[in-house]
């Protein structure tokens, strides 16, 4: 699992019902309290972010973090929920990935401008992107140095993102 990012705390808790609620009083913004159980997590996980935990985003959020550190496309998503028969729309599913992406459950890659990948590693990392096989890996040293990048043209805006090199098999 990966970590879970501080979030605000937030006094809002008009977006959970009774039928969402557990036991313990709900706390919006504060840190979930993991179990390991990936279902419970989940909903700890939407619950501390101030999201209500629906049907349709508990279903997502436990094939997204069921399964450790994962990189996957809003496609990539759809077809996993269809699989696991899970009736979502891929407006829905793209919905909710940009939901778990505002509350900081998810980071958002894109690769050559023309992909994008949600991260469910939300720590400052950088990443490779496998060409061949369409796949993002992060990479693994934590220390990683870009001593000189170049310089962005003036019609351009510089984000604190991630770094990604994409790479081909060679023959």
């Amino acid at each position: 699992m990966s970590t879970v990012p501080n979030v605000e705390i937030s006094d809002d808790r008009s977006a959970l019902n009774d039928e969402t609620a557990v036991s313990a009083p709900s706390q919006v913004g504060r840190q979930p309290d993991l179990t390991g159980c990936p279902w419970h997590d989940v909903n700890e996980m939407l619950q501390s972010a101030g999201l209500r935990p629906t049907r349709q985003r508990m279903a997502l959020g436990w094939l997204l973090f069921g399964k450790g550190a994962r990189h996957l496309t809003a496609e990539m998503l759809y077809e996993e929920a269809t699989l696991a028969k899970v009736p979502v729309s891929l407006a829905t599913v793209y919905n909710t990935l940009n939901q778990l992406t505002d509350a900081g459950l998810l980071r958002q890659v894109s690769v050559d401008g023309t992909k994008t990948y949600f991260d469910t590693n939300v720590t400052a990392h950088h990443h490779f992107y496998l060409e061949n096989n369409h796949e993002l890996v992060d990479i693994p040293n934590p220390h990683l140095v870009l001593s000189k990048l170049p310089t962005c043209p003036k019609v351009t805006r510089s984000r604190a993102s991630t770094w990604s090199c994409g790479l081909r098999k060679t023959r």
